[in-house]
């Protein structure tokens, strides 16, 4: 299956975490908090309701994996996902774990602007490339089921 616009859009492959028949895990490029993530449909879909229940199915094992990963590496107290799909074309979630304070990863700080409210989108930290492939591999490290 070829990459959609929405997975390109977040750096496909290069942020590529994991990926499975229907749902591709990415690094957000712009890190409202560490570790936030984008879940993309593989399938053809621009609603929700479009994805078929196979894609429904698999989205369950990826969501878990993705909480044990982001558990293990930000120490999140909460997790959110948003599914805004305004600008991008293809069903996807926005993960987003929240924290009180802040992280710090590869020597660069990560806050949690909307800490205790609603996620704040912005300010996010836009990811140097060496930042980037760096917490690709410690999610990647920390996925269930995948190698080192």
């Amino acid at each position: 299956m070829q990459p959609n616009a929405t997975m390109l859009k977040f750096g496909y492959p290069a942020t590529l975490v994991a990926e499975t028949e229907h749902w591709c895990v990415l690094v957000r490029p712009q890190q409202p908090t560490l570790g936030s993530l984008v879940l993309a449909c593989k399938q053809p879909a621009a609603a929700f309701g479009q994805v078929d229940p196979a894609g429904f199915a698999g989205l369950q094992p990826v969501v878990a994996a993705a909480e044990s990963a982001l558990a293990d590496l930000v120490g999140y107290q909460k997790i959110n996902y948003l599914m805004l799909m305004m600008v991008d074309p293809d069903v996807h979630f926005h993960v987003i774990p929240r924290y009180e304070g802040s992280r710090t990863f590869e020597g660069v700080e990560f806050r949690d602007a909307g800490w205790p409210g609603q996620p704040a989108l912005s300010p996010a930290v836009a990811l140097a490339d060496p930042v980037r492939d760096a917490l690709v591999a410690a999610l990647k490290a920390r996925w269930p089921g995948q190698a080192a």
